[in-house]
C-alpha cells in the first residue's frame, strides 16, 4: 500500500521506493555490480517518467486572441508495455553475483515489473579474516507487485498570448514531501501558430503551429534500512531534463476542434545514490562507501498525438491520445479569459 500511495503523488516513486528495498544491499557485491543492476532496473522507469511529464502541452493548434490567458488542470496516464517490465540479467556482466540455481541468465523485473516468484542471488565478498564469503539477497521487485500498469501524472498549466499567434506556457507541480519522498517539477514552453502570419488567417480553416517546451523534474527519497548495509544520510536523488519539439495541425471551428501533433522528445535522467554506506557482516568486517554511484540515462523518441477540444464559452474540455514508447491518454480542463 505504501508503494501505491506514493505512486499517486508522482511517478518518481517507481524508481525510488522499490529500488530502496535491495539496491543498497547490492553494494555488498561492490559498486560496479550495484551500478550495473541499478542502470537496467531503473531505465524503463526513467523513460516512462520522461515521456509522461511531456504530455498535455497543447490542447489546440489555434492560438488564442492577443492578451488571451488560459489556465488548465491536466491529468495524464502512461501505459506500461510488457517489454518495459523486465530485462535479461546476465551473470557474465557482473563480478560477484550468481543466481541461486547457477543459471547463466534470468529474466528479472525492472522497477515497472514484478518477480513472481522471488528471485534470489548470491553475492560473493572478501572478508579480511575468513576470506571469500557469500550472502543471499532477494532481487527488488517493481510496481507490478501492486498490479499497477500505468504511470499517472497531474499538473497545473497556464498560457498567455503577448501578441497575435504566440502562446507562452508554463506548467508546475508543487514539491510534495510525504513518507520521505520529495518530488516536484516545472516546465516552460512557447507555441507559435504559423498560419496567423497569413493575410487571410481568419478564413483559413486549418491552423498549423509549432511548439518547443522544456521540462525539469527533481525528487529524492531518504532511506536507511538495509539487511547488510548500514550508514547515514542515505538517499536516492533523481533529476530529469527534457526538450520537446512538436508540429501541430488542427481545425479552427467555434465549438469543437480536432488536433494532431507529431513530435520528438529528447532528454536525460540522472539518478544518484548518496550518503554513507557501511558494508558489514555484522561482526568483524566493515567497509565504508560514500556517494557510491550515479546513473545517467539518455531518453528520446518520436511521438504522435490526436485529440479533440470541446469549447463552451470560457470553459473547454480536451482529450487526446499519444503513441510513443509509452502510449498515454490525457484530459484537460481549460479556462480561458
Amino acid at each position: 500500500m505504501k508503494k501505491f500511495n506514493l505512486l499517486l503523488f508522482f511517478a518518481f516513486t517507481i524508481s525510488t521506493v522499490n529500488a530502496q528495498e535491495n539496491i543498497n544491499d547490492l553494494l555488498t557485491a561492490g559498486v560496479n555490480d550495484a551500478k550495473k543492476f541499478s542502470t537496467d532496473y531503473l531505465a524503463p522507469a526513467s523513460e516512462g517518467l520522461a515521456f509522461g511529464i511531456n504530455n498535455g502541452w497543447f490542447n489546440n493548434a489555434k492560438a488564442p486572441k492577443k492578451y488571451g490567458f488560459e489556465i488548465s488542470l491536466v491529468g495524464n496516464v502512461s501505459f506500461i508495455k510488457d517489454e518495459k517490465k523486465s530485462f535479461q540479467m546476465n551473470v557474465a556482466d557482473y563480478e560477484n553475483i550468481r543466481f541461486e540455481d547457477n543459471s547463466s541468465s534470468k529474466i528479472v523485473a525492472t522497477a515497472l515489473g514484478h518477480n513472481d516468484p522471488d528471485i534470489t542471488i548470491f553475492i560473493t565478498y572478501d572478508d579480511p579474516i575468513f576470506g571469500s564469503k557469500e550472502v543471499s539477497l532477494t532481487l527488488p521487485t517493481g510496481i507490478g507487485s501492486e498490479n499497477i500498469n500505468l504511470i499517472p501524472t497531474a499538473f497545473l498549466q497556464a498560457s498567455f498570448s503577448p501578441f497575435k499567434g504566440t502562446q507562452l506556457k508554463a506548467r508546475f507541480f508543487p514539491k510534495v514531501d510525504t513518507d520521505d519522498v520529495k518530488v516536484g517539477f516545472y516546465g516552460l514552453g512557447v507555441q507559435q501558430e504559423f498560419t496567423s502570419w497569413l493575410p487571410a488567417d481568419s478564413v483559413f480553416p486549418v491552423a498549423v503551429s509549432g511548439l518547443v517546451a522544456y521540462t525539469h523534474l527533481d525528487g529524492s527519497y531518504n532511506f536507511t534500512d538495509g539487511q547488510y548495509v548500514e550508514g547515514e544520510n542515505q538517499q536516492i536523488d533523481t533529476k530529469v531534463n527534457t526538450l520537446l519539439f512538436e508540429l501541430l495541425v488542427g481545425t479552427k471551428l467555434k465549438i469543437i476542434n480536432f488536433y494532431g501533433g507529431l513530435g520528438y522528445m529528447n532528454g536525460k535522467s540522472t539518478t544518484d545514490l548518496l550518503g554513507t554506506y557501511r558494508v558489514t557482516d555484522g561482526f568483524l568486517f566493515s567497509e565504508e562507501i560514500v556517494d557510491p554511484f550515479s546513473v545517467q540515462q539518455d531518453v528520446s523518441g518520436v511521438r504522435a498525438t490526436i485529440g479533440a477540444n470541446l469549447k463552451l464559452g470560457f470553459f473547454s474540455l480536451n482529450a487526446d491520445y499519444t503513441l510513443a514508447e509509452f502510449d498515454s491518454a490525457t484530459v484537460g480542463l481549460n479556462f480561458s479569459f
